[in-house]
């Protein structure tokens, strides 16, 4: 590695010359020409924009411009050698070196980076665009995203999937860890969107855990997406990070690699992730499908969780609220429950003979898979009325808190509200007066921004 001091900056930084190891080391000349001239193209801007989250790993701020503001000058280049692939970063973060030498980690997600933005400019190009449009040809390319990404594990299901806010209080992460402590002691890897808050504390946790119990083959697995990196980057703990092409197929490899999930306190993304579940649980298909759903926090969070609750049980209905339990202030039963949980979804998939490592069985439908993209019309064309099958009112009400996420922190959304003011939200009266109290309580308690005021970016109109 070549490292080259720049002049004293406001905030420091420095070049840096790095040689990718583990999937993007053993290439030949014309995949790794492939792959250049992706990055160089089309998919530079999203390449500078990911590598600079990773470079800024533990960054406190959920604007996804702040990084790019204080870094200005950063670049990333991929460069062509007979050896394999080569990184330029020109300006980067100091943060991200010590003495001189890139941080092993930060190296690694970086590597991760380059791997998926090429993978999707390669393998799901225009040239197979026809293989997008049907849900196996979706389900397929999630699947081969994950292979690429070599976190597909044959091994005995232990994988827990933990949902839940990037900004939330003090006890409210110190529960997180605990959760994540007792789910590591019982042998489990975690799974989570990779960023702060929730994401980061089962992690932590798990991490002392896991030495406890001298286990070495440890795996905790980030999942994002090229909107949401840049406003939550990478906490460091993360050891495999995956960046899926959108919130859509972000959300069907959480379900389709994960053999529970674990619900934390978090806000309007949470709460898309927790309809997004609920309503293809709720499809005949899947109705059978052991799948250990737990909602959980310390004391102090209990009024957040009766109030989704009371909001599940008003739009989905009762048979919603059967899929989930809700346990407070008791870490140790929410892991044996997980735990318990697990057992049964792997005599399941022996039963059915659907493999442990990508769930196979669960028919996630088409109007799930398709990307939504929130602009002003389609926020407000969203079909939030009572007398609809319960799966198909919780794929909209999803969409509904999707589109809230992207005004909240994806540079698109938040370009969108600045140019065309909030979106509005309309549907049955009383479904949207517990949508406006579910959102007022997130405002309240500081669940949408991690600091400054929050401006809504959405109206709920009766």
């Amino acid at each position: 590695m070549t490292i080259n001091e720049k002049p004293a900056r406001t905030l420091p930084v420095q070049d840096a010359r790095i040689y990718p190891r583990g999937g993007l080391d053993v290439l030949s000349r014309a995949e790794v020409a492939r792959l250049r001239d992706a990055s160089g193209g089309g998919m530079h801007e999203l390449l500078r924009r990911c590598a600079l989250a990773v470079l800024t790993s533990g960054s406190a701020s959920d604007d996804p411009r702040a990084a790019r503001d204080l870094y200005p000058d950063f670049d990333i280049q991929v460069a062509q050698q007979d050896r394999g692939v080569r990184i330029d970063l020109v300006n980067a973060p100091a943060m991200a070196f010590v003495d001189g030498e890139i941080i092993r980690g930060v190296a690694e997600l970086l590597f991760a980076v380059v791997r998926d933005l090429a993978y999707m400019a390669i393998e799901m190009g225009p040239a197979y665009a026809a293989e997008l449009e049907s849900s196996e040809g979706i389900t397929n390319a999630v699947f081969g995203l994950l292979r690429n990404a070599r976190i597909l594990n044959p091994g005995d299901p232990n994988l827990v999937v933990c949902w839940g806010g990037h900004s939330i209080g003090r006890d409210e992460y110190l529960y997180t860890k605990q959760v994540g402590y007792e789910l590591g002691l019982r042998g489990l890897d975690i799974c989570t969107g990779c960023g702060p808050g929730a994401m980061k504390g089962p992690m932590k946790g798990a991490t002392i855990a896991h030495a406890k119990q001298r286990k070495t083959t440890t795996r905790y697995i980030g999942l994002t997406e090229p909107g949401i990196i840049a406003a939550e980057s990478p906490n460091p703990i993360v050891n495999h990070l995956v960046i899926m092409p959108d919130i859509e197929k972000r959300l069907e490899a959480f379900v389709r690699i994960g053999h529970g999930i674990i619900v934390f306190a978090g806000g309007v993304g949470t709460a898309e992730e927790i309809l997004y579940l609920l309503g293809i649980l709720l499809r005949d298909e899947n109705k059978d499908l052991p799948f250990p759903l737990i909602l959980t926090g310390p004391t102090v969070a209990a009024p957040y969780f009766e109030q989704i609750d009371r909001f599940i049980r008003l739009t989905l209905g009762e048979e919603a609220a059967s899929r989930y339990e809700v346990i407070i202030g008791d870490p140790v039963n929410v892991a044996r429950k997980m735990a318990q949980g697990i057992k049964r979804v792997r005599e399941h998939r022996l039963a059915q003979k659907d493999s442990f490592f990508f769930n196979w069985s669960i028919e996630i439908p088409w109007e799930y898979q398709q990307p939504f993209v929130p602009t002003h019309e389609a926020m407000a064309s969203l079909d939030l009325h009572h007398g609809r099958p319960p799966h198909a009112l919780a794929a909209d009400l999803r969409r509904a808190f999707s589109g809230i996420v992207a005004g909240n922190v994806k540079e698109d959304g938040m370009r969108r509200i600045e140019q065309f003011g909030p979106f509005e939200i309309h549907g049955d009266a009383d479904m949207m007066q517990a949508l406006d109290e579910l959102l007022r309580a997130f405002v309240e308690q500081r669940r949408m921004k991690i600091s400054g005021e929050y401006q809504p970016c959405y109206k709920v109109m009766a």
